[in-house]
C-alpha cells in the first residue's frame, strides 16, 4: 500500500508540472507534447485505480490520434505568437478569476464533501465477473447521457472553428474557386493560332 501511494503522488507530481508545462510552454508544439505526458500519466494513474479501459482509451484515443490532430492544427495555423500574446497580456483578471473558481471547486469536493480531506485507504476488490467497462458504459448512457451529447457538440463546434481558422484570407495566396472552374468551357481553355508552315533550309 505505500509503495503504491508513493507511486501515486509520483506521477501526480508529474502529471501537475506537466500541466504547467502545456500553459507555461512558449512554443505551441512543446505544449502539445507535454500534454501528450499528461495524458501518460492519467493513464498510469487510471490503471492504478483499477480503471484498464480508461487507461488504455486515454493513451489509443488521445495520445494516438487526438494529439497528432493537434499537432497538425498547430502547424496548419502558422500562429503569429508575439501578437497572441500582445492580445492575451490584458486578460490575466479574468484568468485569476477562472483559475480561483477552480481551486475552490477542487477545495470544494477535497475538503468539505469528505469532511476533513480524502481518505487515502484502500477501495475494497471488487466481485468476481466485474466489468468496468460495462459499468461506465452503463453510467454514460443512463445517467450521463444528455452531459455527453452535450460534450460531442461542444467538440463539433471546436472541429468547425478549426476549419474556419485555417480558411482564414492570407496576403500571396491564389484560392481556389471550384465554380470558376465548373463554368469555365473549352474555348477560353485553349486558343487555336494559324501559323504559316516553315521550311527547313
Amino acid at each position: 500500500m505505500m509503495f503504491e501511494t508513493i507511486l501515486f503522488f509520483a506521477f501526480s507530481a508529474v502529471l501537475v508540472g506537466a500541466a504547467l508545462g502545456v500553459i507555461l510552454a512558449r512554443n505551441p508544439v512543446y505544449s502539445a507534447l507535454l500534454l501528450v505526458l499528461c495524458f501518460f500519466n492519467s493513464a498510469v494513474i487510471w490503471l492504478m485505480l483499477d480503471a484498464e479501459f480508461l487507461g488504455i482509451v486515454l493513451v489509443l484515443v488521445y495520445v494516438g490520434a487526438v494529439m497528432v490532430l493537434f499537432l497538425f492544427v498547430v502547424m496548419m495555423l502558422d500562429v503569429n505568437l508575439e501578437e497572441l500574446r500582445k492580445g492575451l497580456a490584458g486578460y490575466w483578471p479574468v484568468a485569476a478569476i477562472v483559475a480561483g473558481l477552480m481551486v475552490f471547486a477542487i477545495l470544494d469536493v477535497v475538503v468539505v464533501k469528505h469532511l476533513g480531506g480524502l481518505a487515502l485507504r484502500a477501495a475494497p476488490p471488487p466481485p468476481a465477473g466485474h466489468s468496468n467497462t460495462q459499468a461506465l458504459g452503463e453510467a454514460l448512457f443512463t445517467r450521463y447521457a444528455y452531459p455527453a451529447q452535450l460534450a460531442a457538440v461542444i467538440l463539433l463546434v471546436a472541429s468547425i472553428a478549426a476549419i474556419v481558422l485555417t480558411l482564414r484570407h492570407r496576403a500571396g495566396v491564389k484560392p481556389q474557386n471550384v465554380g470558376e472552374q465548373v463554368r469555365v468551357s473549352a474555348k477560353d481553355r485553349v486558343r487555336l493560332v494559324k501559323m504559316a508552315s516553315e521550311k527547313r533550309p
